[in-house]
């Protein structure tokens, strides 16, 4: 084991602490909960993490799966299989009008993501019934992250005010829900992109086959380079061209909209290495929110994660 992750498991272990607590705190709180799982690195971390604090108990909620209809198809297999793997409920849901009106992230931008992950999540949150909702986020990924607490009370309609929220002195944490409010809780608030891919490292978990560098099929729209996942639905601008690159990415989300990086790292190892020497942000990845697009913090506001 290297020095500097022998330097960093004191950390790692304090951090894997906290979001256990987390985790059990909100879990004797809740009468319905549930855990959101995008099949992501967070998500994964974060799930692996709720196995350890029920162990040998089954995990006591669903993962819950927003489908947006323009998944990679590897990370929907991955989603199955790691829900089977590890005993978990896996409950998937899409917005049947949106799909059915043929929604998509190349046309129709910002409504795209409002109906298809920011009211879709909002619909099956409210058709599970749901109380406390597990989420994966991270303070250091995004600004409006950053203003959000670990606790973080939604209003009848799963609306999210940072004015409204809760103090979280000494890690005690207010829970009291009146009607028709909910929880989202995050326990990986104080994590960085570092240490999720160092733990995972260090708990030899199983990521998404998308994270790790191969050759893959791409085109450079715009400076970013997009894997074409599915052929059949990507139409092509002109003098575009599909090419064959080393690639990996650091953040995942809807394909056509989400850069891959040129990278070797084809293992855990390599991959902690390239990120701890990375000066650029991981949501650089996330072509809508270079492109402006408003986001995070107004999709929060309405419901979304």
């Amino acid at each position: 084991m290297g020095t500097d992750m022998k330097a960093r498991l004191p950390h790692l272990e304090s951090l894997e602490a906290e979001a256990i607590h987390i985790l059990r705190e909100g879990i004797a709180e809740a009468s319905n909960p549930v855990m959101l799982f995008s099949a992501g690195k967070d998500s994964t971390v974060l799930a692996h993490l709720a196995v350890r604090a029920f162990y040998p108990a089954p995990p006591p909620f669903p993962l819950l799966h927003v489908d947006a209809t323009w998944e990679f198809r590897s990370l929907l297999a991955f989603r199955d299989d790691f829900a089977r793997r590890h005993g978990f409920k896996l409950v998937v849901y899409a917005n049947v009008e949106g799909r059915a009106a043929g929604l998509n992230p190349f046309d129709h931008g910002d409504l795209y993501t409002t109906v298809m992950r920011t009211e879709a999540l909002k619909q099956a949150l409210d058709a599970g019934g749901y109380d406390v909702i597990f989420g994966g986020a991270r303070r250091d990924e995004e600004k409006s992250r950053a203003k959000e607490r670990i606790y973080s009370v939604r209003s009848p309609g799963h609306g999210w005010d940072p004015r409204q929220q809760r103090p979280e002195l000494w890690h005690l944490f207010n829970t009291r829900l009146t009607k028709g409010q909910s929880l989202r809780v995050f326990p990986l608030s104080n994590w960085t992109e570092g240490d999720i891919w160092t733990y995972a490292l260090h708990r030899r978990i199983d990521l998404a086959p998308l994270y790790f560098a191969e050759p893959r099929p791409v085109i450079e729209r715009k400076g970013a380079l997009i894997v074409v996942d599915d052929p059949d639905r990507l139409p092509l601008l002109a003098g575009e061209s599909v090419a064959t690159k080393h690639v990996r990415f650091r953040t995942l989300g809807c394909w056509p909209v989400t850069a891959a990086i040129e990278s070797q790292a084809s293992d855990l190892a390599s991959v902690v290495l390239e990120t701890l020497v990375s000066s650029v942000s991981e949501r650089q990845g996330r072509i809508s929110d270079r492109e402006g697009g408003g986001s995070l913090e107004s999709q929060k506001q309405q419901g979304y994660f």
